[in-house]
């Protein structure tokens, strides 16, 4: 049996909900918030983690991790590559809330890996302004995963860098494959 997404459900379908997308959103938070009850939970992370993996729609990190709601922080950008904004989430999270292990994860078939630096130069002639941020493209996702590792072990902001460990996620069988970080 296929995995199904809600992108799947057909347009004419009794589950289909008429008006945006947002609009969808909000009435599905409307259904949750019903049946909500505070779990009393802390901001701080029960296992002390923070898990940095990009934001690919195919990722399904607390099940592909075993993690249950209030065991991580989760940070998510394109290509999961760490950014002086993930470094900023990453302090915050170790500083302020108690993290004390970092998991990095990239994973096969990354946009990121078919993009180069020239889709800022191509914002930058369609809208007159070259963004301030990089796009961080990549042609080998462990090469990547290495650097990512780097930034965060050599970050003088951060507190714990001795337990920082990378993977590639493969999006065809779900299994994560560690880097070596040499």
């Amino acid at each position: 049996m296929g995995m199904t997404t809600s992108a799947s459900v057909p347009a004419g379908s009794a589950n289909a909900t008429p008006g945006t997308v947002t609009d969808r959103l909000v009435k599905a938070n409307e259904r949750y918030a019903a049946a909500f009850t505070d779990p009393g939970m802390d901001a701080r992370p029960v296992l002390h983690v923070a898990v940095v993996a990009c934001m690919d729609a195919r990722l399904d990190l607390h099940d592909a991790l075993g993690l249950s709601l209030g065991d991580c922080h989760t940070i998510r950008n394109a290509g999961g590559v760490v950014t002086d904004d993930v470094i900023r989430s990453l302090t915050i999270s170790q500083r302020a809330l108690g993290t004390r292990s970092v998991v990095l994860i990239h994973h096969t078939n990354c946009g990121l890996e078919s993009l180069t630096e020239e889709f800022r130069h191509d914002l930058e002639m369609e809208v007159g302004q070259r963004p301030a941020w990089a796009v961080e493209a990549f042609r080998d996702v462990d090469q990547d995963v290495r650097q990512s590792m780097q930034r965060v072990r050599t970050s003088p902001f951060l507190l714990h860098t001795d337990d920082v460990r990378g993977f590639v996620f493969d999006v065809k069988s779900g299994l994560l494959r560690e880097v070596d970080p040499a």
